[in-house]
């Protein structure tokens, strides 16, 4: 692409250094990925700053630097007179602009849905991605499990767990657009909606699943993080709002658009309201209030909280101009996320899940829902999670304390943290953890083993917490990890 860079229409722009023309071929934020005829983008990371790598990005070919300081641009300009120095307010906010003009703003083809919240982003992702599908809108999907289309996963890199940045986020809308969809549901984290990688974007849909503390590593306070969160519904044109929750409350109040409630509880006025709910073998059964109307619900899914998570993937349907009737029908046939409630039988009738869950909040949910699974004993492993707030992993003892039979205690993505101590801030938690039945160990690996050893006939074993993406992340590595392997891999073995 030929880029006339004074004539962008991106208003973070100060000032132009070197030729006002390029030939782009690619775009980066890594200087290590800079090839001939590429734009590196300084963005300031956790534990980097792009600006440092520069030089490298140049030596590398790139024909474009994007940065913020102004002594560096004007230095750089004069030592590199072939390379254009873009001297910027803010290296994200322009990247966003940027990625989106250079992928043909591919997101203003697709359906877009946005959805926030502390809980429940995965599930509603996946939810709405096969809803809509089954609905006749080919729909894909980006978030924690990868990136999905409307027919399979497909494989990616990924810059972040959750929200990639903005520039690989656009590629991907262009790539799924190419493949034929036509929505994508993507979870929006606060840290991205902070770091501004959905800056430009103008989403059909925003969904609200419900907020708890989360983040407070990054966010330091849980103003600041629900206050990122409000931000993703400046940037929609109608919104799917959960009112049992204190953030679709202030929403309700709020957005000016076009809105769809949703709730479980009969007394309130949402739109959407399920009620008398049923699990069997298979999923669950419900009565849906709306408008004055009652309908009966089937839906395989297992846990209230995954039928609220339902409700807002119908909302969504319904705002996109799908009647009530086929939503209804079409539900029957919804498919889950992996590692979200997946159920695993093992040889002995041992019944293993596995599930996502890393927040006080989420464990107490799941744990309520296990808990009326017919059963023998209850073993549990929850996870201290080394990229994440130190200050939650007390609370995630205290959340399933006196709650299980067993409990094993773990590390997820340990980072650059000794494993260890991981497990102790977790233990602390516990107001005994010399119990016999609490049980320590210093890797996912050892704790999914010990579960499965301390389980037998009629038992469930639950597995929960943040082993995603198929690895580990140890010291800046990505190990590779996987759950159902080492599960095939001990019943194999132990049979």
């Amino acid at each position: 692409m030929i880029i006339q860079f004074d004539q962008l229409q991106f208003h973070t722009i100060r000032s132009i250094y070197g030729p006002m023309v390029q030939q782009i071929k690619a775009l980066t934020f890594h200087s290590k990925m800079a090839v001939p005829s590429s734009i590196f983008f300084s963005i300031k990371g956790e534990n980097h700053d792009g600006h440092e790598f520069i030089e490298d990005a140049i030596q590398r070919g790139a024909a474009a630097i994007v940065a913020e300081r102004e002594d560096l641009a004007a230095s750089l300009s004069e030592t590199n007179p072939s390379c254009t120095i873009l001297l910027v307010d803010d290296v994200r906010k322009t990247m966003a602009y940027f990625s989106k003009h250079f992928y043909q703003a591919a997101d203003e083809k697709l359906n877009t849905i946005g959805i926030t919240g502390t809980n429940g982003k995965t599930t509603v992702a996946a939810y709405v991605r096969s809803l809509l599908t089954l609905l006749g809108m080919p729909s894909s999907s980006i978030g924690t499990t990868g990136i999905w289309s409307s027919t399979k996963r497909i494989p990616y890199k990924k810059s972040t767990p959750t929200t990639p940045e903005s520039l690989d986020l656009h590629k991907i809308f262009k790539d799924l657009h190419e493949h034929g969809d036509q929505a994508v549901a993507m979870e929006v984290s606060s840290i991205a909606l902070d770091q501004k990688r959905v800056e430009g974007l103008q989403f059909d849909v925003a969904i609200q699943t419900n907020i708890s503390p989360e983040h407070l590593e990054y966010h330091h306070t849980f103003d600041h993080y629900k206050k990122c969160k409000m931000r993703l519904f400046n940037q929609a044109r109608s919104a799917v709002v959960n009112v049992d929750d204190e953030m679709g409350l202030d929403l309700v109040s709020n957005f000016d658009n076009r809105m769809v409630t949703y709730s479980l509880q009969p007394e309130t006025e949402a739109d959407l309201k399920a009620i008398d709910l049923q699990l069997s073998g298979n999923g669950t059964s419900f009565t849906l209030l709306t408008n004055g109307q009652k309908f009966d619900v089937f839906v395989p899914v297992f846990g209230d909280y995954n039928v609220a998570n339902v409700l807002s993937a119908m909302g969504t349907a319904l705002l996109l101009g799908y009647t009530l009737p086929d939503v209804i029908q079409a539900l029957t046939q919804l498919e889950s996320p992996e590692g979200r409630f997946q159920v695993i039988a093992g040889p002995s009738n041992e019944t293993i899940i596995l599930d996502y869950a890393h927040t006080p909040v989420a464990l107490t949910r799941l744990v309520d829902e296990v808990k009326k699974i017919e059963h023998r004993k209850l073993i549990v492993m929850i996870a201290g999670i080394g990229i994440r707030d130190f200050e939650k992993m007390p609370k995630m003892a205290k959340a399933i304390e006196g709650r299980a039979d067993e409990i094993i205690v773990t590390v997820d993505h340990p980072g650059y943290h000794d494993p260890s101590i991981i497990v102790d801030k977790v233990m602390s938690g516990f107001s005994d953890p010399n119990v016999p039945h609490i049980h320590r160990t210093n890797t996912r690996r050892e704790g999914v083993l010990k579960s499965l050893e301390l389980g037998s006939q009629n038992d469930i074993i639950l597995l929960t917490s943040g082993c995603i993406n198929g690895a580990q992340i140890v010291r800046g590595n990505e190990i590779p990890h996987s759950d159902e392997d080492l599960i095939q891999m001990y019943y194999h073995i132990s049979s």
